[in-house]
This record gives structure tokens, C-alpha cells and sequence, in this order.
């Protein structure tokens, strides 16, 4: 409720919100375990890029095969 009032009363502060929550974009699963598994092998791989190798391996799954990934998946 106080982040709502801020809000409304034109303060602003920050709430822990980063990477493709900024910019409005939603993380699917693929994104999550391309995520999990860069910081599990201790990469170094930024979000956007973690999020645009996601993007072509989908649009490549989609190219080849001719079906789309199932929305549960992806975004």
C-alpha cells in the first residue's frame, strides 16, 4: 500500500526491480534456467544477452519445425 501511495504522491524509490523487469519484459522459463545455469557455471553472461540467445534458440526451434513453443514456456 505504500509503494502505491508513493506512487500516487510522485515519489519514487527504487524497488529492487532489474534486468528485463525494467523494460517491462516478463522472464519465461526458458530465461529462468538459461539464468540458472549461467550463474551455476559462474559466467559472466549478461541478462540481455541471456535473453537474446533465448530469443533466437525459440525462433530457431520455430523455423525448423514449424510449430510454436508452447506459451507455458515461452513468452
Amino acid at each position: 500500500m505504500d509503494a502505491l501511495k508513493n506512487f500516487a504522491s510522485g515519489n519514487s524509490q527504487n524497488t529492487g526491480n532489474t534486468g528485463a523487469q525494467q523494460t517491462g519484459e516478463k522472464k519465461d522459463i526458458g530465461d529462468k534456467i538459461a539464468g540458472f545455469l549461467n550463474k551455476k557455471e559462474g559466467n559472466k553472461v549478461s541478462d540481455s544477452q541471456l535473453e537474446s540467445g533465448t530469443d533466437k534458440a525459440r525462433n530457431l526451434y520455430e523455423k525448423t519445425t514449424g510449430n510454436k513453443v508452447n506459451p507455458k514456456i515461452s513468452n
